[in-house]
């Protein structure tokens, strides 16, 4: 069983993404902002990341550049309403394995986990 984090500053779309992922019966702990989230993923050594983009405190990308500084190889998906153009291949840039949009899509999200799960192996 792998663990996965799952951090967004908003509860509700941070349970929904969670209540996706919850059938497939991994270990999911929750993030409410990018401080924590760097705090989670130092302690508990999640194999997935699931990560929000726009937040207080420190940001998605301030995330992805955190883990690249300190090679944190933890294949992310970024989930995120920001649909500016560069966005997507800014994340790719920075590490992430997949941009999805929100509101996240069950089949999007689990096809997500799997690739990212394959790349944590």
């Amino acid at each position: 069983m792998s663990k996965i984090l799952v951090t967004d500053d908003s509860d509700f779309l941070r349970k929904r993404t969670c209540s996706i992922l919850s059938p497939t019966e991994h270990d999911i702990i929750q993030a409410k902002d990018g401080l924590e989230c760097v705090d989670k993923l130092i302690k508990d050594n999640p194999d997935v990341l699931f990560l929000d983009l726009l937040m207080p405190n420190m940001n998605g990308f301030e995330v992805l550049e955190y883990m690249q500084e300190h090679a944190l190889n933890v294949p992310t998906v970024v989930l995120t309403a920001d649909i500016q153009e560069g966005v997507s291949e800014r994340c790719m840039r920075l590490g992430a394995i997949a941009y999805l949009n929100k509101p996240p899509k069950p089949d999007e999200v689990l096809a997500a986990l799997n690739v990212a799960l394959v790349d944590a192996t």
